[in-house]
């Protein structure tokens, strides 16, 4: 380089930087993308987003023509930055230290910190039109890269490690999954989020977590007077209710009251009536989980299904109503029996029904009650005394303090709240 100019070592210097700060701001914002925007851009004919998504398809290759350009680059840039001190200096070891200097704190600045600082936040502006030139670079550099990745394959293979493809690298588990959809506030409404993370978890959550307790299922005994019976459906608030004979956990039908009133003459229920409209009842077990029964729903073109345990004893019902609103939230409607299960009082602490469940709590208020036991208040108060507690107790599980205010019919009735967070405020 005897014969070159100093101007033109520094203007060759000057363009090595520029070089290298392409190539790791092509890195940089390449890695960043976002890869379902970018299918969604390239879904739309973008060309730029095609070409990109193509070129991260072979990201083995991509990365080894950006690092390969990025290393000839700082190293021709170090080659002349040395030439250019020993010109001026000569040759020494206070030159050699001088170019050292001047080369680390160069590609450092201007070639790796601002251009992937820049290319992290910009990466879309970025990797989009830097494909068109990384496209022919690669082809350019393929025979290169092919021997570099395949002395990499050996050394891998020799060390036992299996490299991920972009496609599993790219897979997102469901748990992921939902926290993309939680964390996505700026493109999706909280409703929206909220109602896209419930579907999640409805493989999570079984019949028996949303079910009507069978103390609490309103139904028809058919050997009742008809007056009696014509009384209950008056002023009953569901559509659809269960009709047992003698014994309220043996249900032989189900009927649908329109249905009734369509067959009834001159809307006079009688028996017969009853009778004709009586359906065969829809039996699940209590670990079905909400997603497979909701599909069952759809299936057999039924409403509503009696839980039964292991050994077919009835324990609840669960309606494709209950299942939806723990999908979209609950709707403005509200049986009598379910209208009042917790009120905030004044000091912060929660009167609330024992009957109500954990999960509700859990949802409603912003609580942490454990839901691998107990279902309702009442179940975790019992499974944590071993024994039905007197009015007027109080004690402690997990972070809250609960006093117990009515205990009625062997089971908890009403009870007051209050986190430790409320008391020591």
């Amino acid at each position: 380089m005897d014969d070159v100019s100093i101007q033109t070592l520094v203007i060759l210097f000057l363009i090595l930087i520029v070089v290298s700060g392409f190539f790791s701001i092509s890195e940089t914002s390449m890695m960043a993308l976002n890869k379902y925007q970018l299918r969604h851009l390239a879904k739309k004919k973008h060309r730029g987003a095609k070409k990109t998504l193509n070129l991260l398809g072979q990201t083995d290759r991509l990365l080894g023509s950006i690092l390969l350009g990025n290393n000839l680059s700082n190293t021709a840039a170090a080659a002349l930055v040395t030439a250019i001190t020993f010109k001026l200096l000569g040759e020494s070891e206070l030159s050699l230290t001088i170019a050292t200097l001047i080369v680390t704190v160069a590609l450092l600045i201007f070639s790796e910190i601002t251009p992937k600082i820049i290319g992290a936040s910009f990466p879309e502006k970025i990797a989009l039109p830097a494909s068109y030139v990384l496209e022919p670079l690669m082809r350019l550099m393929h025979p290169f890269v092919l021997v570099a990745n395949s002395i990499v394959k050996v050394i891998l293979w020799l060390l036992r490690i299996k490299p991920i493809s972009g496609n599993q690298a790219s897979q997102l588990s469901q748990e992921e999954l939902r926290t993309l959809v939680l964390e996505g506030g700026n493109y999706l409404p909280r409703k929206h989020q909220s109602m896209l993370a419930n579907l999640f978890d409805l493989q999570t959550i079984t019949v028996e977590d949303l079910m009507v307790p069978r103390n609490k299922i309103e139904a028809i005994e058919l050997n009742s007077p008809i007056e009696n019976i014509r009384s209950e459906i008056i002023t009953s608030n569901h559509t659809r209710l269960p009709v047992f004979k003698d014994n309220p956990d043996e249900i032989v039908g189900v009927i649908h009251l329109r249905k009734l009133l369509n067959v009834s003459e001159d809307n006079r229920i009688t028996m017969e009536s009853i009778k004709q409209v009586l359906r065969e009842p829809y039996y699940i077990p209590k670990d079905t989980n909400l997603l497979a029964q909701l599909q069952n729903f759809q299936e057999r073109q039924e409403r509503l299904a009696y839980i039964v345990d292991e050994y077919g004893d009835l324990m609840g019902l669960i309606t494709i109503e209950d299942i939806i609103e723990e999908i979209v939230g609950e709707f403005t409607t509200q049986s009598p029996l379910f209208a009042s299960s917790a009120k905030q009082m004044r000091d912060g602490s929660l009167v609330l029904d024992g009957a109500m469940t954990l999960r509700d709590l859990n949802r409603d208020f912003q609580l942490s009650f454990p839901l691998d036991g107990a279902k309702t208040l009442n179940g975790l108060i019992l499974d944590h005394l071993q024994q039905i507690p007197e009015t007027g107790i109080s004690i402690q599980i997990a972070d809250y303090y609960l006093e117990i205010l009515q205990t009625k019919d062997k089971s908890v009735k009403s009870v007051k709240l209050i986190s430790r967070k409320m008391e020591k405020q």
